[in-house]
């Protein structure tokens, strides 16, 4: 293969862009609204960096969607146009490899992650750096990261009454996503007394859930529980990354909808040097009525819909335990047979389109 450059192209080094780093940053978030023109085509250059960055091997682990509580109806249209924002995204991240490599790079170091594409390979986690090499290691850390947005009233709930469903709500997050008993399997009494016993068969199916885990009831649909007597998690740090809004919902109804994804370090429990991660990504609707208009509990919280995705964890085992994958030791589970995706991939939507594979992550 030849060294010469291309005629007009002379070889003084790495090109040089007339576009500014703002006007780049302006046109990616332009390109995640599905608007923005990309500055230059892509060069012969960007294309190898793309292709190269697009052939990297998914890790052994695996991906599982856990059973969805169905929503109503408008989902399939809704995930169509989200997907196209993504495609827009990615190839406004091609066209930048071509003007300025550095920067595209700096932004597959964080927030470009959850584009879904793919970093250039890092080294993994350890017992002193359990985030080394993950998107989440620039990430805010545990409850500090789940940040409501100002209350307002909304299709007649009072302001007073969205904040106090805001505050509720992250209450929950908390208690049943960081709470070191909880993550240990213990029982998640704080997270259970904050949902509405008025709410139809809730607790019934979730005291059958944590009773006898199965499929059908399964109890990580709302908790983060690791099985004590195979992993623990390491230190006291989780690493989240989400967001909490407010929307009308019914006359007399507001909607509360967080989305939020959480990053555990793991170790075994035997001991050892390994260091896993697990990444669970919840999306939760909560419903705040109007107590004069609707048969609620005030100041409890009715939950309309809520789904979960687990990055690493073993496929088909339904104990009410997450199972990390270590690669020292045994595989736990079944094979996966479903798709490969990336768990930090936030753009992702979570619908409950009854997608139930065990598939490959490509990170973790």
């Amino acid at each position: 293969m030849s060294s010469v450059p291309p005629a007009g192209r002379p070889d003084e080094g790495p090109e040089e862009s007339s576009i500014s780093d703002e006007e780049l940053e302006r046109f990616l978030r332009e390109a995640a609204e599905g608007t923005g023109t990309p500055p230059k085509e892509p060069s012969a250059r960007a294309r190898m960096v793309a292709r190269r960055l697009s052939e990297e091997e998914p890790a052994p682990t695996t991906w599982r969607p856990g059973p969805p509580v169905p929503v109503g109806t408008g989902g399939r249209t809704r995930r169509r146009g989200l997907l196209t924002a993504v495609g827009v995204l990615i190839a406004a991240l091609v066209a930048v490899i071509a003007v300025r490599p550095s920067l595209l790079l700096d932004r597959f170091r964080g927030d470009a992650a959850e584009t879904g594409a793919s970093p250039a390979p890092a080294q993994g986690p350890t017992r002193a750096d359990p985030f080394r090499g993950s998107p989440a290691a620039g990430w805010a850390e545990g409850a500090d990261a789940i940040v409501p947005p100002a209350a307002r009233a909304v299709s007649g709930v009072t302001e007073a009454e969205v904040a106090r469903a805001l505050r509720r709500t992250k209450e929950f997050l908390v208690a049943a996503n960081l709470d070191p008993g909880v993550l240990r399997g213990d029982r998640p009494e704080k997270a259970i007394a904050l949902l509405d016993p008025k709410s139809p068969g809730l607790l019934a199916e979730v005291e059958r859930s944590l009773r006898a885990p199965d499929r059908a009831d399964d109890p990580l649909l709302l908790f983060t529980r690791f099985d004590p007597a195979r992993a623990r998690v390491l230190g006291d740090v989780v690493k989240v990354r989400g967001e909490m809004t407010v929307r009308a919902g019914e006359p007399g109804v507001a909607e509360v909808r967080a989305d939020y994804t959480f990053v555990y370090p793991l170790v075994r429990a035997g001991g050892g040097d390994e260091v896993a991660r697990t990444v669970v990504r919840r999306s939760l609707t909560v419903a705040v009525s109007d107590p004069d208009r609707w048969d609620v509990t005030e100041g409890k919280l009715l939950p309309k819909a809520y789904y979960a995705d687990f990055g690493n964890t073993a496929c088909e085992v339904y104990d009410g335990y997450l199972h990390p994958s270590f690669a020292e030791g045994p595989a736990t589970g079944e094979p996966a047979t479903g798709p490969t995706v990336d768990p930090y991939d936030r753009t992702r939507p979570l619908t409950g389109d009854g997608r139930e594979e065990c598939g490959e992550v490509t990170r973790t």
